[in-house]
């Protein structure tokens, strides 16, 4: 349980008992709900938003916001598949094409965090218009949705690596990752700057190094979450990932993550992230009409936001 309170702290509670009337709600509208194939087509939906949202929550715990993830994630994906086409597409241009859109991630998270706590720009408004920036780059890049990617790439991304589907491998690592950080100090030091940063900066914190440190995490994980995305679609689409940027943050403030800083933990949010995809699958199941779908996923999401911070007050 120490572990659990280190990755997340308790706040998860209220959004696993969400998560848990959801599952119960969609396993009774669709039969076939339970079935291994249909939980693995449920679990790769939702790994983008689940890895971006992980990324989101380091920055929102250093007291800042990142409103970028969804052009990154763009961006990651036309360099991916350029770098692949332009290297002749065998198993060596994938290689470097996963590597390049890592380093491309990286580095839109480290400008971010440069500009952000070095020249002390507000984080709303920077992380808006450098989201403005990458998406021209995205299209500077790709002008149009095209550019597949080798067939090799996609049925890996489909298949299984060492008998365990890669979707299940790629959960495994970035719980992994999310775990290590957590019983890292790294991540006491970041709560403390993002809760009380002026108590944190007078004990001798470097808030500057631990405000780009959380930007970067949240570049690599838009870029991870993109690499996924490519291997789902294979292809390149420089509109990739436009909504995840609020999705995102809806899902780490279910998950009881503070917005003002210093309160939460990944594994609330990687629980809010299944709670919003169960939400557009209850609704899709429950068979709504199609214009009316979107209005009644976020009203829910509303709500449930709503109940979350009431419980957390009580």
């Amino acid at each position: 349980m120490t572990g659990l309170r280190k990755f997340g702290g308790r706040t998860w509670i209220v959004t696993a008992a969400a998560l848990i009337v959801l599952l119960v709600v969609n396993t009774v509208l669709q039969k076939n709900f339970l079935e291994p194939s249909v939980v693995q087509s449920n679990l790769t939906t939702f790994l983008p938003l689940v890895l971006v949202a992980i990324g989101q929550t380091y920055v929102i715990l250093g007291g800042d916001i990142d409103l970028s993830v969804g052009a990154i994630v763009a961006l990651v994906n036309v360099v991916t598949v350029s770098v692949i086409a332009a290297l002749g597409g065998d198993g060596t241009a994938v290689a470097l094409g996963l590597l390049v859109g890592m380093a491309v991630g990286a580095g839109c998270g480290l400008l971010n965090g440069l500009i952000i706590a070095g020249l002390r720009f507000q984080p709303i408004v920077t992380t808006f218009a450098t989201s403005i920036v990458f998406s021209g780059l995205a299209l500077w890049v790709l002008p149009q949705a095209g550019m597949s990617v080798p067939e090799p790439y996609w049925r890996t991304y489909a298949g299984d690596i060492l008998g365990l589907p890669t979707v299940y491998a790629i959960y495994v690592v970035a719980f992994l990752i999310a775990a290590f950080l957590a019983a890292r100090p790294f991540m006491t030091r970041l709560k403390a700057a993002g809760g009380l940063r002026t108590a944190a900066y007078q004990t001798g914190l470097r808030l500057g190094a631990l405000r780009v440190s959380a930007f970067v995490l949240s570049g690599l994980f838009a870029a991870f979450a993109s690499l996924c995305l490519t291997g789902e679609t294979a292809s390149g689409d420089p509109l990739m990932g436009q909504s995840l940027a609020m999705t995102a943050i809806s899902a780490v403030v279910l998950g009881g993550t503070a917005l003002s800083g210093g309160v939460g933990g990944t594994l609330g949010s990687v629980l809010g992230a299944w709670v919003v995809g169960m939400i557009g699958s209850v609704i899709f199941f429950a068979g709504l009409p199609f214009e009316y779908q979107t209005l009644v996923q976020g009203l829910i999401i509303l709500a449930a936001l709503a109940g979350g911070v009431l419980v957390t007050r009580r």
